[in-house]
Formats: structure tokens, sequence, C-alpha cells
């Protein structure tokens, strides 16, 4: 067996983990990193991108069959066709393309990147086949994965999300369990692709984890689209048909040929040896402090791995982070919000505190919206649905959340997120000149109408 000797050692490849290795190389660090699969992990290769992929495929084909049927626009065509094949085709060149740049990053800034499996033996040692890593700081960016159900087992007509991101055909009829965003990112998409799309959730609503208000034009969306929602049933089983059961206690068998299951994500902590760490966790995630220190010295976690909110960006950061930490630098990642981005139709976008979040903050707010159907660039976009709020405190006006639904919104939330970072208070937004005709006016026009003079409405 061969010892390779690093100042820091990265296990998982996905944003977290390249980030940090990337920011590490920058910074001069010995570094090495390991990855078992893809480089880009599940964000690149089976998540993130990926689907925003097909979602685009879905789009451009629903509105093409729009303009074949009723379109106002004036415009006329032949009947569409699709060719999914090409569709998963142009997908995975994207893919391929982040891939391959993630791996040129890694090489110009002399990262060493070692393909394999790793073992963790200790906190200072780690194995990758007949390869042992012995290294002065550990980081785990090992991620998440899909949780699964043990009465609906993956495989034949039952997939997950990584079998939904590239089909060889769409299926006539699909039936998605859960009604979060993974669910109906893609269920959206199936049904845009021409799918005959039914969503079980077992609470009273889609999109639980966001207030009522922000999620009704998301379920009107559906509704409009036909997608049949089953709400308080809970999956029985499935044997040729999807047995569930309603709010009365009664068994219904669903006709299906595809049930897509999509009912979160847990941490990767699996298959590695994490127990050898003996860490501190919280949950089924690892306990880390404000620098995303475990309670081991110099092993850091960071991303999924680390538990909520699990996403990319806030990987990507913690990463950035630990690599200077590592370099001697003073951090602490301790941001003000992390926006939480849904890409159902219309998109949804969260940032700091709701209006409810506030009030048990026990914060006295001013709750300002300000809808779409008043903006002309949603109009041009023949997209009225949806508003942007805005949470501020009454006392001295700093905001301290936004929230937005419907078309495109999720290219607001970098503002959402920098006027929160920064403190703003609703007169600096309001006093900002928003360029016209955009969508971003709706942002400046829901801070007027919190302090009384909404201009167009």
């Amino acid at each position: 067996m061969q010892t390779l000797n690093t100042t820091l050692l990265i296990i998982g490849g996905g944003p977290g983990g390249y980030v940090t290795a990337i920011r590490a190389g920058q910074l001069g660090i010995s570094t090495i990193l390991v990855e078992g699969e893809s480089l880009g992990g599940t964000c690149l290769n089976i998540g993130c991108i990926p689907s925003k992929a097909l979602i685009h495929v879905a789009e451009q084909f629903h509105q093409t069959q729009h303009h074949n049927q009723h379109s106002a626009l004036g415009i006329s065509v032949s009947a569409p066709t699709l060719d999914i094949t090409k569709s998963v085709e142009w997908k995975d060149g994207i893919v391929d393309r982040l891939t391959t740049g993630v791996a040129a990053l890694l090489k110009k800034n002399k990262v060493q990147v070692i393909n394999g499996w790793a073992k963790v033996i200790d906190g200072k040692t780690v194995e990758v086949g007949d390869t042992r890593i012995q290294c002065e700081h550990l980081v785990l960016a090992t991620g998440s994965k899909s949780v699964n159900l043990p009465i609906l087992p993956i495989g034949g007509p039952i997939i997950s999300s990584t079998e939904a991101l590239a089909p060889k055909s769409v299926p006539k009829r699909l039936i998605v369990v859960g009604g979060g965003y993974i669910g109906l990112e893609l269920g959206i998409a199936y049904r845009k692709l021409g799918a005959e799309v039914s969503v079980i959730e077992a609470q009273d609503r889609i999109l639980p984890a966001y207030d009522a208000e922000l999620t009704q034009p998301v379920h009107d969306a559906l509704k409009q689209l036909g997608v049949k929602l089953y709400l308080k049933h809970s999956v029985l089983g499935f044997d040729g048909t999807l047995q569930v059961r309603d709010p009365n206690g009664d068994t219904l068998n669903l006709e299906t040929d595809q049930v897509l299951v999509a009912v979160g994500r847990k941490p990767n902590t699996q298959g590695w040896n994490l127990e050898a760490l003996n860490l501190d966790m919280n949950g089924s995630a690892i306990k880390i402090d404000s620098r995303c220190q475990t309670s081991m010295r110099n092993v850091y976690a960071i991303g999924d791995l680390s538990g909520e909110p699990m996403l990319a960006h806030r990987a990507m950061a913690q990463g950035e982070m630990v690599a200077e930490l590592i370099s001697g630098k003073t951090r602490e990642f301790n941001p003000t919000a992390i926006a939480a981005v849904c890409f159902t139709d219309p998109e949804l976008v969260v940032v700091g505190k709701t209006p409810d979040e506030a009030k048990a903050a026990g914060l006295d707010c001013i709750v300002s919206n300000f809808p779409f159907a008043a903006n002309g660039r949603a109009m041009t976009l023949e997209s009225k649905t949806g508003f942007v709020r805005v949470v501020a405190r009454r006392d001295n006006h700093v905001i301290v959340g936004w929230q937005a639904v419907g078309v495109g919104v999720s290219e607001l939330s970098t503002a959402f997120t920098q006027s929160l970072e920064m403190g703003a208070r609703l007169e600096d937004i309001g006093g900002t000149i928003h360029a016209h005709p955009t969508l971003g006016e709706a942002v400046q026009e829901a801070a007027l109408r919190a302090l009384g003079h909404a201009l167009h409405l």
C-alpha cells in the first residue's frame, strides 16, 4: 500500500468539496480531493443542473404546443414532436461541460484528485483502495442522498429523481410521491412533456415547508396544467397499481406507468466508515460549530452532511470559509440569510424571515405585497401570477425577509439576499432606481407600498 501525505484531504467532490479544494489551492495549501463517482456531485450530475435543463426542455415544448393551439401572440406552428433522447443528450452535454470545467479548475490550482471510494481510518488517515492518505486537516463533504421508502423500493416502474432526469421515454402516466420542491419541479416538467401526472402528498397542501399564501399560485398553476393532487393521502404499497389511503381511511388503487419517489433527502453518512470518528451528531447530520468544525479537532463537515438547509450555495460558502480557516485566516459562517429557490412554475423564492417566522421571533413587522399583475414586464412575459413580499421591522424599517412567487423570480434572489446582508431598510430599496421594464420593479414597489406609497397600485 502506497502512502500519500497532504495538508488537506477532502472526501467528496460536490459543490462543497470542490470549492473547498479550489480555494485551498489558491491559498497554496497542499490538497487531495477524493471522489467516488463524478466531480460535481449530485448537484452537477443528477440534481440541480440536469433538473433545470429538463425543466427548460419541458417549458420550450409546452410553449410550442401552446402556439400550436391558441397563442395570443399571433404565433402559429405545426404540432410539435419530442425526441426525448436528443433532449437527454443536450442535458448530458451541459453536465459534461460543467464537470470538465471543475476538473480543469482543480488541476489549475494544483489539487490532486483521486477517483475512488474513501474509507476513514481515523481523523488523519483515509484509505482509497490500495492508497493510504495521511493529512493534517480532514474535510467531510459527502453530501446527501434520496430518502427511500421501504414500501416503494426503487426498481422497474418505481424510480427516484436520478432515473427521472435520464428518461428513455416519457411515460403516459406518472405518479409523484411527495409534494415538496423536488417532486413538483419534476412533476411539472413531466406534465409539460406530455405525461398525465398525479401528486400524492401526506399533508394538506403542496410545498408544506412554505407558507400557504406563497404556494397558492403554484397550486393554481398545477390545476391549470391538469396535474391531479391527492392531498392528505398516504402511500400503502405498489403491486402494479399504487395503493394509497385517502383522508377517510379508504384505499384507492391508482393506475400508473411509473412512480417517482421524491420524499426528501438525508445526509450521506453511510459507506465510508464515518463511525470510526465517533463524531457528535445532530440527528442524522454531523454536528458542527460556526466554523464547520466537528467534535474532533481539525475535522470539518460541510454541505448537506451537516444538515439543513441542504443547498449547494450553502455548501460552497462553507467550503470557501473552511479553506481560509485552514490557511490561518479568521472566519465564521454566520450569514444573515440563505436563499431557498423552488423552480416550479411559477418559481418561488424565500430569503430571511416570513411573516409567521418574524412573529414567532417576537418582531413587530410591516408586511407588504406587490402583485405582478401590476408589473409591465410580467405582462410582456405572459405571466401576471404571483407577487413580491417584503417583511420589515416596524420600528426602524430594517428588512428581515423577502419572498416572491412568479415567473423568473429565482433571479431576484441575489438582490433579496444582498439587501439583508447589507442591513437595508425599506427606504434604501424604495429610494433605489430600478430599471424599467423589469420584474425587479416589483421589489421597489413592495418596499414603497410598505412605506405607504406604492406608485403603480
